[in-house]
């Protein structure tokens, strides 16, 4: 049987003279190449999602890829495709990369310029290794993980706009429906999901900022496991702790929890950090929630170009949700669409604060009743990007609707 090989690098001379020498290898079947980091993952998410047979045995990374980094790439590789091999290509072959590539999940490193020998004896060991694993997982049939769990992430246009409820009450959804979530607070300085749930907690998302190999005993030790069943990993209590958790730490913690929860939601807050930046670039689906007024839409049209200078976002890539929508506001969805240039989610969540004082002023927003219009809004907010089991809305009246994502990059 030939080994596939997916190349992947971003100089296109490199990348030309890999497959020329990968061709000369012996049942080697090498795919067409992908030239950067995220068209690599989708790649593999779309064979994944068909069958995790469909994913070639061996991936070889060359060192110049972007825009997540080599080691970040392989990490992320690795704990979505655990059936997957990864090679990294280099020029620097010293034992100090070949442990962290190790330690990232990469099965092998090959020094440039390539050798034909090293490589193919490289290429071998770990197409072996990949076929042993997918025995032994029964093809993955039982396993969940090789696809990764769906990242949301719900950002606010400006402090007040809704981000942190959607968050929950999104979370919630899927949770109800049957699908393992976990709930970050990644609004790392005024994060209120802890108070929004009247949680008393000493571990938070800092304690894992420093950790290289999160394992699960150490990513089940800084969760706190809620009455509903949502895993949360929250905020840290010290404002000034949050500068600990940087882009690439953030970056490890979402991509831990995806390989081990159907759905990860993130508030990622209204004030963009370095960590939330690199979130939101990662995520499956983007949320910016705005409230239909000029000072709130305006912020909107802010952060979106924001996210475009910084090669974060594009604006097409970003969902926008209006947040306490009445039909006799003057700025209705359709205009918030035009100014921003974004997406649309077709669920509004209406102005009704008089459903939320109780529950929000109690911690208790996971009691919001059933028939809130706010609840049932959001709610079906979660059917719409496709969070909730087919067919469920979840229990205790949650409503439900069709699976429309706003996966980003659609093929």
């Amino acid at each position: 049987m030939p080994t596939r090989i997916l190349p992947a690098g971003a100089d296109p001379d490199a990348v030309r003279s890999l497959v020329t020498l990968l061709s000369q290898l012996p049942d080697a079947e090498p795919q067409p190449p992908v030239g950067d980091s995220t068209q690599l993952v989708d790649t593999l998410a779309h064979l994944a999602a068909e069958s995790v047979d469909e994913l070639p045995e061996v991936v070889v990374v060359h060192e110049r890829i972007g825009p997540v980094p080599a080691l970040e790439l392989i990490r992320e590789v690795a704990l979505r495709f655990p059936a997957v091999g990864v090679i990294l290509v280099t020029t620097d072959a010293s034992p100090g990369l070949f442990s962290a590539a190790m330690d990232s999940g990469a099965r092998g490193l090959v020094a440039l310029p390539l050798s034909y020998e090293e490589l193919a004896s490289r290429v071998q060991a770990v197409a072996q290794w990949s076929t042993g694993v997918r025995r032994h997982l029964g093809h993955g049939a039982d396993v969940f993980g090789g696809v990764g769990g769906t990242v949301v992430t719900v950002s606010g246009a400006k402090g007040g706009a809704g981000a942190t409820l959607a968050a929950i009450q999104l979370a919630l959804a899927a949770q109800a429906s049957g699908r393992p979530t976990a709930l970050v607070d990644l609004d790392l300085q005024t994060g209120d999901i802890a108070s929004y749930l009247d949680i008393q907690f000493r571990r938070s998302v800092v304690d894992l900022a420093a950790i290289a190999d999160i394992s699960p005993r150490v990513l089940a030790d800084a969760v706190f496991r809620h009455d509903t069943g949502l895993v949360l990993l929250l905020a840290p209590a010290e404002g000034e702790r949050g500068e600990e958790v940087t882009d690439r730490a953030a970056r490890q913690i979402v991509s831990a929890l995806r390989a081990r929860y159907e759905v990860v939601v993130v508030d990622c807050g209204a004030q963009l950090s370095g960590a939330g930046a690199a979130v939101v670039e990662m995520a499956d689906t983007a949320l910016l929630v705005t409230t239909p007024d000029v000072i709130s839409v305006r912020a909107a049209k802010r952060t979106v170009r924001m996210w475009d200078r910084l090669q974060i976002r594009k604006a097409e890539e970003t969902t926008v949700v209006v947040n306490r929508h009445s039909r006799h506001t003057e700025i209705q969805p359709a205009l918030v669409q035009r100014i921003t240039g974004t997406a649309l989610a077709r669920t509004t969540v209406p102005a009704n604060f008089k459903e939320l004082q109780a529950v929000v002023d109690a911690g208790r927003v996971h009691e919001l009743d059933s028939r809130s219009s706010v609840k049932q809004a959001l709610w079906a907010l979660a059917g719409e990007l496709g969070l909730v089991k087919a067919g469920e809305g979840g229990h205790r009246g949650g409503p439900g609707r069709g699976t429309v994502g706003f996966r980003r990059r659609k093929e």
